[in-house]
């Protein structure tokens, strides 16, 4: 099985003057590598990359350290080569008892037809289980068409495949970037990427509470600013990993649900693992069935990460 590679990171603090005039600086700053052998000086090139500078004068680095840590998507800075395609998978399993957002019922599974029950219909040593599952369509990681929130939106049945499988993924890792004081996920957050096409995917960490009483409240959530942000730039999906792409404490409001559904942009909540994909260079799928009249069910949400991505 392959497994993630390596990646590293500088930290520093940096002053950049410009050879016009002026100049900026920056404490704290985090930027990824390609590797762990750089320079002062190459790091320093990276930086400007990534800040998309010009006219620049000269840069100095102090405090540098270099550590492994997953990239975040910095620019000018290629992912690291996979050598064997990985299949990461994205999705809560679901089972019977399973509190998914608080207030909505678990699914039940009982069985239509037993293993012991099926040997009376089938030849000596041929047995089947055939069971039945009833869910809310909102359980487990679930992706909501515009059907969810209009009337007149498209329903499962209607979404195209070419939509929701193999798309471009540019994953935000957000986990060191928010606090129970500033929860929402803005535009300011989201602008230093090409978007238009892409599955934009939010790793927030907070699928580690998922089906414990902590999940239910103050889950990190995308804001009715960063929501307009990624329709005007022409994404395809959008994905959190929290309880909801909504903050579900602001008085029943939901403009993220309102803006992305009505552009088209189908929304999945409640992934998992995200922190195993890269910030850019994976492919994302997660397909429902094609329920007619139906807007929102259960997907197997994967990312794939290889050569040929």
């Amino acid at each position: 099985m392959a497994t993630a590679p390596v990646e590293h990171r500088a930290h520093f603090d940096f002053s950049i003057s410009f050879a016009n005039g002026g100049g900026m600086s920056g404490e704290g700053f985090r930027l990824d590598l390609p590797g762990p052998g750089l320079s002062e000086a190459e790091i320093a090139a990276l930086l400007v990359k990534h800040l998309g500078l010009a006219l620049v004068g000269e840069v100095e680095l102090s405090g540098v350290r270099i550590v492994e840590e997953p990239h975040r998507g910095s620019r000018g800075v290629d992912a690291v080569p996979v050598e064997e395609t990985r299949v990461i998978d994205l999705s809560h399993p679901i089972e019977a008892g399973l509190i998914t957002y608080p207030g909505l019922p678990a699914p039940t599974i009982t069985s239509h037809l037993t293993r012991e029950d099926s040997r009376a219909k089938y030849a000596p040593g041929t047995e089947f289980a055939m069971d039945i599952i009833t869910m809310i369509g909102n359980t487990g990681t679930y992706l909501d068409s515009p059907y969810h929130r209009y009337a007149d939106g498209g329903d499962l049945a209607s979404l195209e495949l070419s939509g929701l499988v193999g798309l471009r993924a540019e994953v935000f890792h957000l986990r060191d970037a928010w606090t129970a004081d500033r929860r929402g996920i803005g535009a300011a957050t989201l602008a230093d990427r090409e978007l238009s096409g892409s599955a934009v995917l939010l790793d927030t960490g907070w699928s580690r509470f998922f089906g414990a009483p902590e999940y239910g409240a103050g889950s990190p959530f995308l804001t009715e600013e960063g929501a307009r942000f990624l329709v005007d730039e022409g994404v395809r999906l959008v994905g959190i990993d929290a309880l909801n792409i909504d903050d579900t404490e602001n008085g029943g409001e939901r403009p993220a649900h309102s803006i992305l559904l009505a552009a088209g942009v189908h929304v999945v909540e409640h992934l998992t693992n995200l922190d195993e994909v890269p910030a850019r260079g994976a492919r994302f799928t997660a397909a429902p069935p094609a329920v007619r009249g139906f807007g929102t069910f259960p997907v197997r949400a994967f990312a794939t990460v290889g050569p040929s991505h």
